[in-house]
């Protein structure tokens, strides 16, 4: 995995790194596990909460803070558009189109406007192919 991560955050982590003679890679594994749980919506509530508040870690020095992120969870929406469905599924919307004109894909035309239940699209993408 790559993250880019801004500078003053990177010159963070290298400093944190160093004082505890870790790598960084361990460091941001460890702080991850402890602290990211996305399979529940407690855990998800609780990164979500840490927008709001400053994130500091004691590395036994006075002066070191390891910094201050904001996170948010997501909770995709019930019904999609055709755009967002395509990134739902990972491909063009202009195929999401494609596919629900040709009844191949679950969805509903409103004037001319495509929308898509994501339970649906899950669903279907359970189904095996006839």
């Amino acid at each position: 995995m790559f993250v880019r991560l801004p500078a003053t955050a990177v010159d963070k982590l290298d400093r944190a790194a160093e004082a505890l003679g870790m790598r960084k890679k361990d460091l941001v594994a460890g702080l991850v596990s402890k602290y990211v749980d996305p399979d529940s919506r407690r855990g998800l509530s609780a990164l979500g909460a840490l927008s709001s508040r400053q994130v500091t870690v004691d590395l036994g020095q006075p002066t070191a803070t390891v910094g201050a992120y904001s996170f948010q969870s997501y909770d995709p929406p019930e019904i999609l558009n055709a755009e967002q469905a395509g990134q739902f599924l990972q491909i063009d919307e202009a195929t999401v189109i494609e596919l629900a004109e040709a009844d191949e894909l679950p969805g509903r035309k409103l004037g001319t406007e495509w929308r898509f239940s994501r339970v649906a699209l899950v669903a279907w993408l359970s189904t095996p192919k006839k």
